[in-house]
């Protein structure tokens, strides 16, 4: 709180508890409808809630409507209308203050409108508040803090913005608090921890920042801790272990980083640990394997290291073991087999060696395994035919050989992938025939099993095989010609040599994507699917047979019937598919025609940043916090390109065009077309022409303006004013941000920008040390933000926000100037 508006508030807590409440009602009465009488009957039936069932009859007691409950004297005490009205309506219809006997007033599912009325502070005796899943605006009323009883308050699933008032969360009584799916921002109140009855807190998809506050640790009793999808950052607080009430801790997608503390194995009530798409790293797995009751436990897409520890055998209770693309390696523990409900395990994308331990064959209950992307050895262990539930088997992307063993057993499985191995042999029927299956890669792999043929006379075998050879010859003379017809009419259609592509499947994406089944979507590229087109190709949008879309990419005819393109594109992307960070763009596949090439990319639905900012709906949707995060999940994108790749790649067209928002505006990168790989002993006086689109290559300050920044760059250069403040360059679509916390990340950004902008190469940051300054504790700002002026981010810049950074610089990492 302000320490300027604390007395006030303090002030407005005392008025609320001595002024009585029917007062209090009056006064907040000028925000409803003049209703002529003073009763709950009239309460009810003013607010035309219940004229959808025809339940309003002046003869009929209101006692008996649909979900209401009164008490002996005939006075409503519940309203319980859950997911019933059909129609949207507003919440503000109801005088709340004729209600005073009200203790619970439940209404999920309503599509009610309009903001929290003020009037619902008025009840005093109210336990439960439950106004989930409707259209509510606006953001949480200060007078909450009036429902002193209050035990629980679920607002979830609405339209709220802003922050939680520090006020809130000083209600004693208070065990449930769910504002989940929001546009709520600013940080956790300190003050939570006086809510010592919480049993269970859900903040998930909403976008809430800072860190985790030590206060928490206060609430013993919590049972449910729901921090997932947020912009969260720092470090996992040891006070996290005095939580020794947790089953359930959700912190997936957020920004926290470091190591996981020794104190959180004191958590042994943990059922469900969810720790994914963060920057977690360290060998902390040693401390997780103490938590013997965990069922569920997500890992994924962090930076751990070391090696899975033989403890994990003690997790009995473990359904799923999630720990893909993470930095882990040595081999698999056979003790892993100790772990007899396991439904899941997801170790793809590491760095794992040795043999697939033939233990898992007593993993009876496995539905899904992926081991794929690591550098396993060996052949595959026949034991694995014993896994008869199995549904998903991927061992692709390995160094294993042999034969394929024939895993009859596996009468469940809908997926299999055994690509780029060493295999050889036959493919047995059973999984060939698998709905979804992949094995190339496999250079001397066999397409099919031969099935060994029982012995036959000479008669026998003259009398069934000459006339199956005669079918046969006449069959496949008809089925040439039609290839030939077809082959004819579709080169006319599509300018196309080949019927089908060598395709690859890759990432997460379950199901083998065929050639046809692109050309099917989009009507051989009908120009009615195209939503985009750059220097380098168009790109469709296809709905596949399941239901999934997709973009694809189709390379312009000039470039795809270029040999030495073909050869480029062709390297580019065998390393381009090792690519794993969750702000860049998904690689479903591809195709690789000598006359047709294509990329098969996950669909993002709010198109290109580029478009956002020029449409002044979609502008103002992306408010500062949304702006803040594309800035910073571009910059970690980067920096993992420069510096987390095992040969760094250098994307050399890094626009507003080729940053793409999904339904949750969230930002990813994309369109490599122009990327360049590095050699890893790269020397530091290389030089590189820029290449891609002309004036885009720092978009941070066109998030930050709304604009191409082009003017504000010719003034650095050349007669830059100092009377030319930070906030006037904002985009005028948002208002003045007030909170510090997006204050002093805007003057990082721009402060950063500038020097990305400098003149001199060896002066620029590193795409590491600007992701670094993400995440390092924000400075004080010196003067108040309306006081800062572009001149002195320019004049100040160097050295100051990635200070103790690495200096190590070439020019080929320097190019991508902005964050």
């Amino acid at each position: 709180m302000n320490p300027v508006s604390k007395p006030v508030g303090l002030h407005v807590c005392r008025l609320m508890t001595t002024v009585p409440w029917i007062l209090i009602a009056l006064a907040l009465s000028h925000n409803f409808p003049t209703i002529a009488s003073k009763t709950e009957v009239d309460a009810l039936r003013r607010s035309t809630w219940w004229h959808f069932y025809g339940t309003s009859n002046p003869s009929e007691s209101h006692c008996t409507w649909r979900g209401i409950s009164c008490n002996n004297s005939r006075s409503v005490v519940e309203i319980n209308l859950p997911q019933q009205l059909y129609y949207p309506g507003n919440l503000s219809n109801m005088d709340f203050s004729l209600l005073p006997n009200l203790t619970s007033l439940q209404l999920p599912g309503n599509y009610f409108t309009g903001n929290i009325p003020l009037q619902i502070c008025a009840l005093p005796k109210l336990r439960q508040l439950n106004l989930s899943n409707n259209n509510l605006t606006g953001e949480l009323p200060l007078c909450l803090q009036n429902l002193t009883m209050l035990e629980v308050m679920d607002i979830s699933s609405n339209l709220l913005h802003g922050t939680i008032p520090s006020t809130l969360v000083l209600l004693s009584n208070l065990r449930l608090l769910n504002l989940s799916l929001n546009d709520l921002d600013g940080f956790i109140p300190l003050e939570i921890g006086n809510c010592v009855n919480l049993y269970h807190i859900d903040l998930k998809y909403n976008s809430f920042v800072g860190p985790i506050p030590s206060s928490l640790a206060k609430l013993k009793n919590l049972v449910h801790l729901y921090l997932g999808r947020n912009n969260f950052n720092g470090s996992i607080p040891s006070e996290i272990g005095n939580l020794t009430n947790l089953a359930y801790l959700s912190m997936e997608m957020n920004k926290f980083h470091g190591s996981i503390p020794l104190e959180i194995g004191n958590l042994k009530r943990l059922i469900y640990l969810d720790l994914s798409f963060n920057f977690f790293n360290g060998t902390s797995l040693v401390t997780l394997v103490k938590l013997k009751n965990l069922v569920q436990l997500y890992l994924g897409r962090n930076c751990f290291s070391g090696s899975i520890p033989s403890e994990i055998g003690n997790l009995a209770n473990l359904t799923c073991l999630s720990l893909e693309e993470n930095f882990l390696s040595g081999s698999i523990p056979s003790e892993i087999c100790k772990l007899k409900s396991l439904v899941e395990l997801r170790l793809r994308s590491n760095f794992f060696i040795g043999h697939i331990p033939s233990e898992l064959g007593e993993l009876k209950n496995l539905t899904y395994l992926d081991l794929s992307i690591n550098n396993f050895i060996g052949k595959i262990p026949h034991e694995l035919g014993s896994l008869f539930m199995l549904r998903y088997l991927n061992l692709g992307n390995n160094s294993l050989h042999g034969t394929i063993p024939k895993f009859k057993k596996l009468l469940h499985l809908e997926y299999i992938n055994l690509s780029y191995n060493h295999l050889t042999g036959n493919i047995p029927n059973d999984l060939a025939h698998v709905p979804n299956s992949d094995f190339q890669g496999n250079e001397v792999l066999k397409q099919i099993e031969v099935s060994t043929p029982t012995r036959m006379s000479g008669v026998m075998l003259m009398i069934i095989f000459i006339p199956l050879m005669a079918v046969a010859f006449i069959f496949y003379l008809i089925l040439g010609s039609c290839i030939i017809l077809r082959r004819r009419t579709e080169s006319k259609q599509l300018e196309i040599a080949e019927k089908n592509g060598d395709f690859l499947s890759i990432w997460n994406y379950d199901g083998r994507i065929a050639y046809e089944d692109i050309i099917n979507a989009t009507e051989g590229f009908d120009i009615k699917y195209c939503i985009g087109t750059g220097g380098y190709g168009s790109v469709y949008r296809a709905q596949l047979p399941n239901g999934k879309i997709v973009a694809v990419k189709k390379l312009h005819r000039l470039e795809a019937e270029d040999p030495s393109f073909y050869q480029s594109f062709q390297n580019e992307v065998k390393h381009l598919i090792e690519v794993r960070h969750r702000s860049i763009i998904r690689l479903h596949g591809f195709c690789l025609h000598k006359r047709c090439m294509f990329l098969v990319y996950e669909y993002m639905e709010k198109g290109s940043l580029f478009c956002a900012l020029r449409e002044d709906v979609e502008a103002m949707q992306l408010d500062w916090s949304k702006r803040l995060n594309i800035v910073w999940d571009i910059a970690h994108a980067l920096s993992y390109l420069h510096h987390g790749c095992a040969r760094p790649i250098v994307h050399r067209d890094i626009s507003s065009n080729n940053i793409l928002l999904d339904n949750k505006m969230q930002a990813f990168l994309s369109d490599f077309g122009t990327a360049r790989l590095l050699e890893p002993n790269f020397s530091s006086n290389l030089t590189i022409n820029i290449v891609g689109t002309h004036g885009y290559i720092a978009p941070a300050m066109e998030i930050i303006m709304g604009e191409h920044p082009s003017d504000i760059i010719l003034m650095l250069s050349t007669l830059f004013q100092d009377d030319i403040m930070l906030h006037q360059i904002l985009d005028p679509r948002l208002p003045i941000p007030r909170q510090n916390s997006i204050t002093r990340s805007i003057v990082l950004i721009v402060s950063l920008a500038f020097a990305c902008l400098s003149g001199d190469p060896k002066s620029r940051p590193t795409m590491k040390q600007v992701s670094e300054a993400f995440l390092a504790p924000k400075l004080v700002l010196p003067m108040p933000f309306h006081s800062i002026s572009l001149a002195q981010l320019q004049k100040t810049n160097q050295g100051v926000w990635w200070e103790g950074g690495s200096r190590e610089t070439s020019s080929s990492l320097q190019e991508e100037q902005g964050p």
